[in-house]
């Protein structure tokens, strides 16, 4: 009875995917969005379907409200930075963490997705640390992308 109730379970997510992808594949901008490293189909699709990019003025704006930036405990012209906050949109943080960790795992120098600031970011920083300032500096991107319609450039190749 277990058994059957596992392979219903498969089947009916193996629909969900299907239908998730091809909502995906219907939506130019989601297609775009995945063409950055750490954003697959269902991230990208996500983004578009959360992110209204008019309400920001720009992409360190989206990160804040995404919940990327540090907590700031600032007084007397003191800036104070604390850790990741936790305020914000918990999915999207989440989703952008996941695919920055992923694309981490994979940086190497000469790698298809590796940038030079990331490599040296990995150097002098915890591997979760970069994969949040690499979540933050996807964020940005995402915002540039959607708000200028523009395509993503890629980024230069570390030697």
């Amino acid at each position: 009875m277990l058994g059957a109730e596992i392979a219903r379970l498969d089947t009916r997510l193996n629909e969900i995917d299907a239908d998730l992808l091809a909502q995906h594949k219907a939506n130019p901008l989601s297609v775009a969005l995945a063409k950055i490293p750490g954003v697959g189909p269902i991230t990208a699709l996500t983004l578009v379907t959360e992110i209204e990019p008019g309400r920001f003025q720009s992409g360190r704006h989206l990160a804040a409200w995404i919940g990327l930036t540090p907590k700031e405990r600032s007084t007397g012209g003191r800036q104070i930075l604390g850790g990741i906050s936790r305020a914000g949109n918990e999915r999207l943080r989440s989703l952008l963490v996941v695919g920055a960790t992923a694309v981490i795992q994979h940086a190497k120098p000469g790698s298809k997705t590796a940038s030079a600031w990331l490599l040296k970011l990995l150097e002098r920083r915890p591997r979760k640390v970069a994969a949040v300032a690499l979540a933050n500096k996807v964020a940005r991107i995402v915002w540039a992308m959607m708000s200028t319609g523009e395509a993503y450039r890629g980024v230069p190749r570390a030697v």
